[in-house]
């Protein structure tokens, strides 16, 4: 807690230059700012106590009288107390990791509401999973921050941890690729996590707080628990009875998987490791519950049913009723599966595994952070409103570039009201305000969130149409010719506009304007001309025009060149060199293109598409107190629409749905696509109607079950398309209707083409 008083006094120098004095106190005697524990003497006269004892990290932030009181029902309650005054101030908690550096103030204002501010967490374990960290947290802090550790270490977790704690956020999930030592092998990890009062979990493939990729040495013999459980009990005693010597808080991930993020070696089927992770999840708590000497209820533990962890759990593995369920998404960011009603009631509760960063199949994204904030409130809110609310892990990859993303999202686990459904804009523009001025809070949010819609129709990583896991070549793009020249447009538009708006940004924010803003939004810019210019290529024959075509996208790929050694080596004077890789995985995708010798056939007719945002409609039919709402920045349309409120629900007599109307301008055969968000359902049974004029409705399932083809395309292009064909004899004012037979669904936009 001192610490964080420190950089309090330091926030308020560094911008007014004056130094507050700080003496240790136990009572209120003179004008001043008084913080402190509730359960502290300072605060025994007064009402704090009772507001504050016997709560999980609640704060308290009144003036009383001359006085500012600051008060905590824990150390870390009070150290987010102390970091929400500093943000009250102007201060971002992105000053040291995206230098955000303090601007000159003759007086600091300190606007609180009349009743002060009383807050507590929404969730209460809060945290990141660092992730991936091959090409930029772990090269950065081994060569360039922390050298004499060589690796993730002390002095790199300090800086992690402080973030944190300005972030509200409590629990870490250490990185943990092969490239990384074991955190708990690193003198001084562990300490400096007891020092922050960091609570360490670990992630689904690291059970009993064990980094197998690391830890689990040749001589162990193989990890497998039918033939070597001696050698692994051993193994995770050995973890436990350190844990025990030290005073670190923990959370228990229990369970087993292979080494790495693999399934469990040994079973031959299902049934087997149903039977086995059973046996092994009561071997666990066996161990828990003799080193520790505390009821198995008083020790965090949770499961995380991920990828084929999940089909074990679905086909009847049972978790005791103290374990928490940790739900993860599908690595793309929609929820797997969430608590039922049952679930629900599980004194362990439930929570989930999100990702802002993702290594895998069908394409990696560990390059930019263009997740759309819309899709992360609507699907955790979903969450939370479903029961998860005891843990939210979030992989961030290598923290940058995902500054906005990963406050937004723990901004949403400490209070889950702060951000509404139609207040995501608003809460974008007070971040630019914050970061930089309040003067382009409009202008820029509405840059940022154009950026981030645009990868939501294609992210930068994947404008190769390649995959991996394996990998395959670059291909042609799916765009036709007209959606590559608007994008083209749309994304200079960008550009221009960001070149325009940089006269406003102050001097001390320059670095933070180039690595929050710049970098992010003109890369994926380059990413995108690089290869519609090279798709373009193939659609002339003229070879001036081949030949102008492929100079632009040689010219974007040496911009992106450019903008990465800039980034590394000159921005805040090279205190970022080597976080920020060009071509993680050394995918084809970041390669410079060769001369596309194709030839591309196109459709030379007008472009007749009609599109239909989901928010245009002319009447909706709620049903059962559920009701059709957009949510504000989600999907193509950025006001795709869903029902709230967002608890699991069947309508079984009546369904809710949305009709609209649409002219076409002759006769002839059409066809409708509808497009929904690739979301998904416990049961994989979100069913949809659709019925068109006066035809009869047709009845279409929208999941899709494992990682099948179908749902790499839906997550690669953020879209489960539904086609109806019908056809049109009086070319008037044609009706549809889309009905939904659950909550969960998404409807996001919908086009209507003729058919030739």
């Amino acid at each position: 807690m001192i610490w964080a008083v420190n950089e309090l006094v330091s926030d308020v120098e560094e911008i007014t230059g004056k130094k507050l004095n700080v003496v240790s106190t136990n009572k209120i005697s003179q004008n001043g700012i008084y913080i402190g524990q509730a359960s502290s003497s300072l605060f025994q006269s007064k009402n704090i106590q009772k507001e504050l004892a016997n709560q999980w990290e609640k704060f308290y932030i009144k003036k009383e009288e001359k006085n500012l009181i600051i008060a905590g029902s824990d150390v870390r309650g009070t150290v987010f107390a102390i970091f929400e005054v500093a943000e009250r101030l102007g201060v971002s908690p992105w000053k040291w990791w995206a230098d955000v550096n303090p601007i000159a103030k003759k007086e600091l204002v300190l606007q609180l509401p009349l009743r002060g501010i009383i807050e507590k967490p929404s969730v209460q374990y809060r945290g990141i999973f660092l992730n991936d960290e091959d090409w930029g947290l772990q090269p950065w802090a081994a060569k360039t921050f922390e050298p004499e550790t060589g690796d993730i270490g002390p002095k790199t977790y300090e800086k992690i941890f402080q973030l944190l704690l300005r972030l509200k956020a409590n629990t870490i999930w250490p990185a943990m690729h092969p490239c990384t030592k074991g955190f708990f092998t690193i003198n001084g990890n562990k300490e400096i996590a007891e020092k922050y009062h960091m609570i360490i979990g670990s992630s689904h493939a690291e059970p009993m707080l064990r980094n197998n990729v690391d830890e689990w040495k040749k001589n162990y013999g193989d990890y497998n628990y039918f033939t070597n459980s001696a050698q692994v009990n051993k193994y995770w005693q050995d973890r436990l009875d350190e844990i025990k010597s030290a005073n670190n808080e923990v959370v228990m991930t229990l369970g087993m998987r292979g080494v790495h993020d693999s399934k469990m070696e040994g079973a031959k089927n299902v049934e087997e490791s149903i039977s086995m992770v059973g046996k092994i999840i009561g071997i666990q708590r066996e161990m828990l519950s003799n080193t520790f000497k505390k009821p198995l209820n008083e020790i965090p533990q949770v499961f995380v049913p991920y990828k084929e962890v999940l089909e074990l759990y679905d086909n009847g593995l049972k978790v005791p009723d103290d374990v928490t369920l940790v739900w993860p998404d599908d690595n793309y960011g929609y929820i797997r599966r969430l608590s039922n009603e049952n679930e629900q009631k599980r004194a362990g509760g439930g929570g989930v595994y999100y990702h802002l960063s993702y290594w895998g199949r069908p394409h990696d994204y560990l390059w930019l952070s263009t997740t759309q904030p819309g899709l992360i409130w609507s699907e955790m809110s979903k969450a939370y409103q479903n029961g998860a609310k005891k843990m939210w892990i979030v992989n961030v990859g290598d923290i940058k570039p995902a500054e906005y993303n990963v406050e937004f999202f723990m901004d949403l686990a400490w209070n889950i009201n702060s951000i509404p459904f139609d207040g995501i804009n608003k809460n974008l523009e007070q971040w630019v305000s914050r970061e930089f001025t309040p003067a382009i809070a409009s202008e820029l949010s509405s840059v940022i969130t154009e950026y981030c819609r645009l990868a939501f129709i294609r992210k930068p990583e994947y404008m190769g149409w390649s995959q991996t896991e394996p990998t395959t070549s670059i291909k042609p793009s799916d765009f036709s010719k007209e959606e590559m020249e608007e994008r083209i447009k749309v994304y200079e538009n960008l550009v221009k506009k960001i070149d325009s708006l940089s006269s406003f940004i102050p001097n001390e924010r320059k670095d933070a304007w180039f690595q929050l803003v710049v970098y992010p939004v003109t890369a994926a810019a380059n990413m995108n001309f690089k290869f519609l210019y090279w798709n373009l290529e193939a659609t002339v024959n003229d070879e001036t025009q081949k030949e102008k075509y492929h100079k632009q996208a040689s010219e974007a790929y040496e911009k992106i060149k450019e903008l990465t050694e800039f980034y590394n080596t000159k921005m805040s004077s090279g205190k970022w060199n080597k976080m920020m890789s060009m071509r993680p995985r050394n995918l084809p995708v970041f390669d410079s293109v060769a001369k596309n010798l194709k030839t591309k056939e196109i459709d030379t007719k007008i472009n007749n598409t009609i599109v239909i945002q989901a928010n245009q409609f002319i009447a909706s039919k709620n049903s059962e107190n559920y009701k059709w709402q957009p949510i504000n920045g989600l999907g193509f349309s950025n006001n795709a629409m869903t029902l709230f409120p967002l608890d699991q629900h069947y309508f079984k007599k009546e369904k809710a749905a949305v009709s609209y109307e649409f002219e076409v301008p002759e006769t002839g055969n059409y066809e409708v696509e509808v497009h929904f968000l690739p979301t998904h359902s416990n049961n994989f049974d979100q069913e949809v109607l659709i019925k068109i004029n006066e035809n009869e409705s047709k009845s279409f399932l929208i999941n899709t079950k494992d990682r099948d083809t179908t749902w790499k395309e839906n997550v690669l292009r953020n879209s489960a398309i539904v086609k109806v064909p019908f056809s049109v004899t009086n070319p008037k004012k044609q009706s549809m209707t889309i009905s939904v037979n659950q909550t969960g669904i998404v409807l996001d936009y919908i086009s209507i083409k003729r058919k030739l």
